[in-house]
């Protein structure tokens, strides 16, 4: 099975913001509590800082985050995280997290998940299902807006398993989608098929990660390869495949500049649904505005650190999708650039959180970013 494209980006850009704590005023009553402790001030540098009281405060973490998508609008996630930390300080926290989004076209979601770090981060565990209705538009080949509405349901099981004394990961992965289309204007140029669907498969993934933390990296190389297959005989209404690949390389300069480069790229099968086919994603980029059988890109961010809790960042990049395997053309070169700024809001945990502007081949967009913005 292959979760669609958008629910994709919907689940990862709300992990980003699951562990975002910048937001979060509905914390007031639990913070007041804490006053006392100070539990929200750095013993370093006195400045704010939410560590603490993410690893120490009792109960469940409520969130409200914002959504700045361009392909859905404007809105919001309304979230509970429980971080649950580990006995040795050093180890990633495992997290449990509930939550519900809305959007100014009318896009909403809800769902919940875990992700784990186990024996020592030796096993890393995701496990995802949600409900959402999504208002999208999906783009012909001559370039013809057509909009039209996804409903789905989703479930999510991954697991991958450490190399003893390596950075390198071997795992699988199982995903379940029951997707929904109404009729719509322009639909008879995609396959009926797509248009009412279940996808039930399993991913090969295999891993490189030498990066110093899971949230804003600063140092270190992840690659990652994968292949999905949907099977008939897995429940799946058809059978259909995906490739794909990114690596992201952070490389310090010096205490104060990180540049980093980030390459990507998918490939899937003739008979892949219109919606899940890859696009090109970026900053700056609308979802799935740029699709094709084939994608890649390139880009590149440089982060330059101020002090220890401001920085500021720049970014640009390329990509082109392609509209079949056997023939490389590509009638134009999506690009985006743009910048920001970050501050180090969980100085334990390695969380920057900030803002960016960007720029691409259609207008300009507002996004916020928490950890890396290539965070998956």
């Amino acid at each position: 099975m292959k979760l669609p494209t958008f629910s994709e980006k919907i689940v990862r850009i709300g992990f980003q913001y699951l562990t975002l704590v910048l937001l979060s005023l509905v914390v007031i009553e639990s913070i007041q509590a804490q006053e006392k402790k100070k539990i929200l001030i750095d013993t370093l540098d006195g400045k704010l800082d939410f560590t603490r009281f993410v690893l120490e405060a009792d109960g469940v973490l409520p969130i409200i985050s914002p959504i700045t998508e361009p392909a859905v609008g404007y809105g919001g996630v309304l979230a509970a995280v429980y971080f649950i930390p580990k006995e040795d300080p050093t180890h990633r926290p495992d997290l449990v997290l509930a939550a519900g989004g809305l959007t100014s076209n009318g896009s909403w979601l809800a769902g919940g998940g875990y992700i784990g770090y186990w024996n020592a981060d030796h096993i890393r565990y995701q496990g995802f299902a949600g409900y959402g209705e999504f208002n999208l538009s999906f783009y012909t080949r001559r370039g013809r807006e057509l909009e039209f509405q996804l409903k789905s349901f989703t479930f999510i099981q991954r697991a991958l398993f450490r190399l003893k004394g390596t950075n390198f990961f071997l795992g699988g992965e199982y995903k379940y989608a029951n997707v929904d289309i109404p009729l719509f204007a322009g639909n008879e140029i995609v396959d009926p098929i797509d248009l009412n669907l279940v996808n039930s498969g399993v991913s090969l993934i295999t891993e490189y990660d030498s990066r110093n933390n899971p949230f804003t990296p600063s140092d270190g190389l992840k690659l990652h390869l994968s292949y999905e297959q949907n099977f008939e005989f897995l429940g799946s209404t058809k059978d259909w495949g995906r490739l794909n690949f990114h690596t992201y390389w952070y490389w310090p300069v010096s205490e104060s500049y990180v540049p980093a480069l980030r390459l990507d790229g998918s490939m899937v099968t003739d008979s892949t649904p219109f919606y899940a086919r890859p696009d090109v994603y970026m900053r700056g980029v609308p979802a799935l505005r740029y699709q094709g059988q084939v994608t890649g890109l390139i880009e590149t961010e440089h982060l330059y650190n101020f002090n220890l809790r401001w920085s500021g960042v720049g970014f640009a990049g390329m990509g082109a999708a392609f509209q079949s395997r056997d023939n490389f053309v590509n009638d134009e070169v999506v690009w985006s650039l743009g910048g920001g700024f970050r501050y180090l809001l969980a100085r334990g945990l390695g969380i920057r959180a900030g803002a960016d502007i960007a720029r691409g081949p259609e207008d300009w967009a507002f996004y916020i970013t928490v950890g890396s913005a290539w965070l998956r």
